[in-house]
């Protein structure tokens, strides 16, 4: 089985790609280096202390490039015509999206049966940006889940392979759920591999209900989520 990752260069996702590698070879790394900057701050501290937990606690201390776990090409954007030919030249059979800007339909062509993305939420609850954080904002607890699901042109609309809920705990703060839910997207990607090796395809459902759309999270509401966080689950 060929596998494609589509991402960007973060602990998690470096997290995540040597997990997945001890169990499935993968034959190719793209990394988009280009951010979205929204028209307004977004950026909180607590973020600075998410970030260096995870580069503590998955490899202490050391920022790990994604080429230590395979060849790995650079674009400043994921669509770029370039990442477009290197696809229809590798031919995956899967693509695994993690953390990119939506891909564009040329993108989506190049593995149509094989294309699949994860998405930190519930789709049917909360599909865009941050979805964590709005379910937490919302104090929709039971919207902390992790989805697995086909891509096709809609954001956050295609079909769902796996979805697992996200491990919180008494007293846990919020800076280490990231952590918690990378561990989640790395066991539901290893059993949709699995399935795509025993069955040839991907077992999906169809979405019931199309989510509210959100974008960036501003800086002011993530207080909010932080006051939020703490007071559920400090009552776990």
């Amino acid at each position: 089985m060929k596998i494609i990752i589509l991402t960007t260069q973060t602990s998690h996702h470096a997290y995540f790609i040597q997990e997945l590698s001890k169990a499935f070879p993968i034959e190719l790394i793209v990394t988009e280096t280009g951010f979205i900057h929204p028209p307004f701050s977004v950026h909180h501290p607590f973020e600075e202390k998410r970030d260096d937990y995870e580069t503590r606690e998955l490899f202490n201390g050391r920022v790990l490039p994604l080429g230590e776990f395979a060849k790995n090409i650079e674009f400043p954007e994921v669509n770029d015509a370039s990442v477009v030919a290197t696809l229809h030249k590798t031919k995956p059979d899967v693509i695994i999206v993690f953390g990119t800007r939506r891909l564009s339909k040329d993108i989506i062509a190049s593995c149509p049966e094989g294309i699949i993305n994860l998405h930190g939420g519930d789709p049917e609850e909360y599909r865009g940006l941050d979805s964590h954080l709005w379910a937490i904002y919302h104090n929709q607890f039971n919207s902390l889940i992790t989805t697995l699901h086909r891509v096709n042109p809609l954001i956050d609309d295609g079909d769902i392979i796996l979805q697992a809920p996200v491990e919180i705990y008494h007293k846990m703060p919020l800076y280490k759920f990231r952590k918690n839910n990378t561990d989640i997207c790395i066991r539901l990607v290893i059993s949709a591999l699995d399935m795509y090796n025993r069955l040839g395809t991907f077992l999906s459902r169809k979405q019931t209900r199309k989510g509210r759309y959100y974008s960036f999270m501003p800086r002011d509401l993530k207080d909010i989520c932080l006051q939020n966080f703490k007071k559920h689950t400090n009552s776990l």
